[in-house]
């Protein structure tokens, strides 16, 4: 994907219509938020080519949460760049598992009623399969926080902000200079299983504990009263530019389905 005009400036939306990952440009060297899945290497290395960088450059792997269509690149990007890869330690055990895929914890409703309701929805699975989304690698010793914190070796400073709900490590990233938040699957803006657009929460097939993802609004909107108007870069639909408070409040509304 080329860089959407909803994305700040030195902020390129990779992945494809499936699942976005980031890359980010701070002074101090390139961070991944996300990695989408191992089909999208080709995409991450054209976009570096595009900014005349290459995959060394990258400094730091920043993972929402620990689902696979978020860790595709991780463990290569540790391998071949050297950069560290940072997780909440609730989502830790999963991304360092020998089989990643069946390592997460378990959602709070079955697929098949969501199925029933839109059988085109059954290709998500294969489309994640045609792109090697059910064999990341593990990442074996990534670096973790818990709480909300600036992970200051990362470039740009970014703060980690635990959003649990989707996954109990789920966490969002704050990059100031930009006016970024990156709010993985704990605020999105399309659901491929339902087919449903504009920001919500992701349902309850994909949700660890809709509860706590409801509760984890209250930490984004805190951050609209401190930050102003930021910027939403989802895991999955388009980015709104300078609309999470509109979105926080759209979600709100909406629930968890």
């Amino acid at each position: 994907m080329e860089q959407t005009p909803q994305c700040p400036p030195g902020v390129h939306r990779v992945g494809d219509d499936l699942v976005n990952f980031y890359l980010v440009e701070e002074p101090d060297g390139l961070v991944v938020v996300d990695t989408g899945l191992p089909g999208h290497r080709r995409g991450l290395t054209d976009t570096l080519a595009k900014l005349g960088a290459s995959v060394t450059d990258i400094k730091a792997v920043l993972i929402t949460h620990a689902h696979i269509d978020h860790l595709g690149l991780a463990a290569r990007l540790h391998r071949e760049a050297g950069a560290t890869v940072w997780v909440h330690r609730a989502d830790a055990p999963t991304l360092a598992a020998a089989r990643p895929a069946r390592a997460g914890v378990t959602a709070e409703r079955s697929i098949v009623p969501y199925l029933l309701r839109r059988p085109s929805a059954a290709l998500l699975p294969l489309r994640l399969a045609l792109r090697g989304g059910f064999s990341p690698e593990p990442v074996r010793e990534p670096e973790t926080f818990d709480g909300r914190r600036v992970l200051r070796p990362v470039p740009g400073s970014p703060e980690a902000v635990p959003l649990p709900g989707h996954t109990p490590g789920s966490t969002a990233y704050l990059f100031p200079r930009h006016g970024a938040v990156f709010t993985g699957d704990a605020l999105i803006t399309h659901d491929g299983l339902t087919g449903a657009r504009g920001p919500r929460l992701i349902c309850r097939a994909f949700t660890h504990d809709s509860a706590a993802a409801l509760a984890s609004l209250d930490r984004l909107a805190e951050l609209t009263e401190h930050d102003g108007e930021l910027t939403l870069l989802p895991g999955h639909g388009e980015p709104m530019a300078h609309g999470l408070a509109e979105a926080v409040t759209r979600a709100r509304r909406l629930g968890v389905v």
